[in-house]
């Protein structure tokens, strides 16, 4: 049996293990929260390092890529500095490619549902296949990387506009502490709804489900969500909101989905890499990752309220 741990620096109530077959392997996935703790996180992998097949690096990203550029979150690599020997990714090889059918998965799937094509893409940094997506199918979207990660009211309509963002804060981003800018340990299970007239404008709000939790109305009937790392509780809660649909960019199971960083491992150890993935040189590894996703087959899951 392979072995794939996501070690996340998130709530440790959100943990989960499980079995499934990929690829002809038998891989066991295991999610492992630490509450904050980013030293815990990082003896832990440390612990494993060697013991397992994969890591995958949870409730953080070891870096930003907009198409093909990469950029290090500097602030985070103190989390894998015990790691020599077990591949880590952090799920970017999934949110570069399988998250950019999300868009070919509502026209197909949602019977022409969505007829007005709006937006609300949380963090375009953080998923940029994603919000790439958006743009090419035609959407027209509201950006909320200065919203959602900072706290400003300052909403971004455009491409250039994310790109001009990225060009003045990523090299100030990048060494800042991860909690400045994404919620952590105990402050995940904190809502505090705000954004309330760029979650109205959407019709579709895209992104990771901590920040659509903590910030969304209340209310948000209609709407379609487009998320991942769902438990059954994040469920409910997007049912009693009035969201119609749910789209989960990795497949639910055992009643949820698992992050890009753990279903990215999954498929590692499955394929039996051993060497460290580098996505600032990637060669073949995003081919590599298309080529499993075809295989598995992944696919956006459709969840109907």
């Amino acid at each position: 049996m392979k072995r794939a741990v996501s070690i996340s620096i998130g709530s440790s109530a959100r943990d989960k293990k499980v079995e499934i077959n990929l690829l002809g392997e038998t891989v066991s996935l295991e999610r492992i929260g630490t509450d904050g703790d980013m030293e815990k996180a990082a003896r832990l992998y440390g612990e494993l390092d060697g013991k397992v097949d994969a890591f995958g690096v949870g409730g953080a990203v070891l870096g930003i890529m907009i198409e093909d550029k990469w950029s290090t979150m500097h602030s985070v690599q103190s989390l894998i500095k015990y790691v020599k020997t077990t591949p880590v990714v952090d799920g970017t090889g999934l949110k570069m490619t399988l998250e950019k059918q999300v868009t070919r998965v509502i026209d197909e799937d949602l019977n022409g549902y969505v007829k007005e094509k709006r937006a609300l893409v949380a963090v375009a940094l953080d998923r940029w296949g994603t919000a790439s997506a958006f743009l090419d199918a035609g959407y027209e979207c509201i950006f909320g990387d200065l919203m959602f990660a900072m706290g400003m009211s300052i909403p971004l309509r455009s491409e250039r506009a994310v790109r001009n963002m990225a060009a003045a804060l990523l090299p100030v981003m990048s060494r800042a502490p991860f909690s400045w800018i994404y919620p952590t340990g105990e402050k995940q299970n904190q809502r505090e709804p705000k954004f309330e007239k760029e979650f109205n404008w959407s019709t579709v709000v895209a992104g990771d489900c901590h920040y659509l939790w903590r910030y969304m109305p209340e209310q948000l009937p209609g709407r379609v969500i487009v998320t991942n790392t769902t438990t059954p509780a994040d469920k409910e809660f997007f049912k009693n909101a009035g969201i119609k649909y749910l789209i989960t960019t990795t497949p639910v199971l055992d009643g949820r989905s698992f992050g890009t960083n753990m279903m990215e491992a999954a498929i590692v150890a499955a394929l039996g890499r051993k060497q460290a993935v580098d996505y600032a040189q990637p060669d073949d590894y995003f081919a590599d990752m298309e080529a499993a996703i075809k295989a598995v087959p992944f696919r956006p899951q459709v969840q109907a309220f």
